[in-house]
């Protein structure tokens, strides 16, 4: 709270849309292109008022369901595929337009010898993705679920995706995750013990282990 009125850091964003943080990076950068509202200064923070994210979001949202893809439903559901394939699947001409909701959990992580993240899908996993964007019944499994798992015990905390934001992004770029916990804790505010739980728990939502 703010001067009486809800505001969130980039971290905040990032858990409350379900973007990963480097998306709401992105957002913030072209704010003229996507509508994305102006930031403010406080305490040495960038920070967004929460009902101005909620309208952006939800403007942003009702666009993508406007431009939505024809599905391709043929195939075996428990085809592993990956981020082409999934592409192909939604219509999409690239795997750069894959929603965060699909990159962010991955059913299968591979580490390839050069360090890059290999990222597979099973194909019901990406049509529960695909039906998730017009809020219609899936047969499928529920984006974000990784197969018959016990929920961890950070499953319902909304900081978690900031954790997995942090993850996906270092893991793009190559670079080492050591200090992570850091870096987690400033972003929001929490003690490094805290955050290196959230860390782990992040890890092991998408089977990615720490290094």
């Amino acid at each position: 709270m703010i001067g009486g009125r809800k505001a969130l850091d980039r971290a905040g964003v990032a858990a409350h849309t379900g973007a990963a943080y480097s998306t709401v990076n992105h957002w913030h950068r072209h704010r003229a292109r996507f509508g994305f509202p102006e930031s403010f200064r406080h305490n040495g923070r960038d920070w967004f008022w929460l009902d101005e994210i909620e309208a952006f979001h939800a403007a942003h949202q009702a666009a993508k369901r406007a431009e939505l893809t024809k599905v391709d439903r043929r195939g075996n559901p428990e085809d592993l595929i990956g981020s082409g394939a999934a592409a192909k699947v939604l219509g999409y001409g690239s795997y750069r337009n894959l929603p965060d909701t699909l990159l962010d959990h991955p059913d299968h992580v591979e580490e390839l010898s050069d360090g890059r993240i290999r990222r597979r899908w099973y194909r019901r996993t990406v049509w529960a993705v695909a039906d998730a964007r017009t809020g219609r019944q899936s047969t499928g499994r529920t984006p974000g679920t990784t197969g018959a798992r016990k929920p961890h015990p950070y499953a319902d905390d909304p900081r978690l995706q900031a954790a997995i934001a942090l993850l996906t992004e270092v893991d793009a770029t190559g670079r080492d995750r050591r200090g992570l916990g850091v870096t987690l804790a400033q972003q929001l505010g929490i003690t490094p013990r805290a955050a290196q739980r959230l860390l782990a728990a992040a890890s092991n939502a998408s089977d990615a282990p720490l290094r």
